[in-house]
């Protein structure tokens, strides 16, 4: 069988072939979606989040949350080699399209898993998050990431549909260093005023909780928060989400 294709292919007309290979050849789709496979490969496919817990979703995060990770890593404010290589070549306004593609999409989030913390660390966790601890100045999370956790437009993240170990490991690398933003970096501030054990309160209470019905960034906040981000305003220079 394959004796008698080679003889065909020797004796075929030349626009025969060219269907031949433009039949086999796979179809590429010269489309965002396309161009960012190599996102998906580690964030899930659309983006929805990695299976290992680390790699966190990135769909239907606001733009200007993207955009700036994207720069972050970029420009080593973040540091994940993989990223920083990845992201080196790719100008600002590339990087700005990436983000509005991953945050235009609406899809639906996977269930949390059962929460295995003690009940006491989760009612810290709940208590940091809803009402922060003023003794310590701690602002709550709701203050910036609204009253429903699903973030605000356009700079500030949800903080449901996250995996306790990547919520561990980013409030753990605010308090280090290993992870920052523009000034005033209000995270890097507030992460070292938790303990660790305040930190792992956060996480398995953030990671226990359900997602409401819509999940999408709230576009303005009810009142102002009382702590200035660098993160939630627009890099001097930078394109607008």
């Amino acid at each position: 069988m394959q004796m008698k294709f080679l003889n065909w292919l020797a004796i075929a007309p030349a626009w025969i072939l060219a269907a031949a290979i433009a039949q086999a050849a796979p179809r590429f789709e010269d489309s965002m979606a396309q161009r960012t496979l190599a996102c998906t490969g580690c964030h899930g496919k659309e983006g929805r989040a990695g299976p290992d817990g680390y790699y966190p979703r990135i769909s239907g995060k606001p733009a200007g949350y993207l955009y700036n990770q994207l720069l972050n890593f970029r420009d080593g404010r973040r540091h994940y080699g993989l990223m920083a290589r990845l992201l080196d070549p790719l100008s600002d306004a590339y990087l700005l399209e990436i983000a509005q593609h991953f945050a235009a999409l609406d899809l639906p989030y996977a269930a949390p898993p059962p929460a295995t913390a003690a009940p006491a660390q989760l009612q810290r966790g709940q208590a940091l998050v809803r009402e922060g601890d003023p003794a310590h100045d701690i602002p709550a999370c709701v203050q910036c990431h609204g009253d429903a956790l699903t973030g605000a437009a356009p700079n500030t993240p949800g903080l449901l549909g996250l995996s306790r170990d990547y919520l561990n490991s980013q409030l753990g690398a605010w308090r280090t260093g290993q992870r920052r933003a523009h000034a005033p970096d209000c995270m890097a501030r507030i992460a070292r005023q938790l303990s660790p054990e305040d930190v792992a309160a956060v996480a398995a209470w953030l990671a226990a909780q359900p997602l409401p019905r819509d999940t999408r960034a709230v576009a303005t906040l009810p009142r102002p928060p009382a702590i200035l981000c660098g993160s939630a305003m627009r890099p001097a220079g930078r394109p607008q989400p």
